[in-house]
């Protein structure tokens, strides 16, 4: 595996069978973690049907994490009724880290991101205009754009407790 892309799954606080079919890891708004009915080893190579389909033009070797939540979210101002937990999200972070350390994925810009910055970078994907995550209820001074910098902080500060 290659990379970690972390989206939100716009829907309530417990995975869906559907998304389960999407992500390979998802974290509910107790911060349990449920695995998704595929491996991560399943999207090193994409075959119809039989990996998690998670980001439009960046499956092939990303492991997909997702945090299940803003269900009706708008904007900052109106997040919807399923806001990010700070517990789901910190259980969100560890588990990247616990990814990273078990896949040698070096936790930088080029290997863990966001749906939302995977869609920047690639504007002639389907990802391309996805907004998980560009808001963080559990720490709403984080802008948008440095919302993937404040994940990989956070998952660099797991991963350092990892080696203790």
């Amino acid at each position: 595996m290659k990379r970690i892309v972390i989206h939100w799954t716009a829907g309530n606080y417990y995975p869906s069978h559907y998304e389960k079919l999407h992500y390979h890891f998802l974290v509910d708004g107790d911060g349990n973690i449920h695995d998704g009915f595929f491996r991560p080893e399943d999207n090193e190579i994409c075959k119809p049907n039989l990996y998690a389909a998670h980001t439009g033009g960046g499956n092939t070797g990303s492991v997909g994490v997702a945090l299940c939540a803003m269900a009706g979210f708008k904007d900052k101002n109106f997040p919807g009724k399923y806001p990010i937990f700070k517990k789901q999200f910190e259980s969100c972070m560890e588990l990247c880290a616990k990814l990273a350390k078990k896949y040698n994925i070096h936790i930088c810009a080029q290997n863990v991101f966001t749906h939302y910055e995977f869609g920047i970078k690639n504007p002639k994907t389907t990802s391309a205009g996805k907004i998980d995550i560009i808001f963080l209820p559990p720490y709403p001074w984080v802008e948008k754009d440095e919302i993937g910098s404040f994940i990989r902080s956070k998952i660099k500060w797991y991963s350092s407790k990892l080696y203790k």
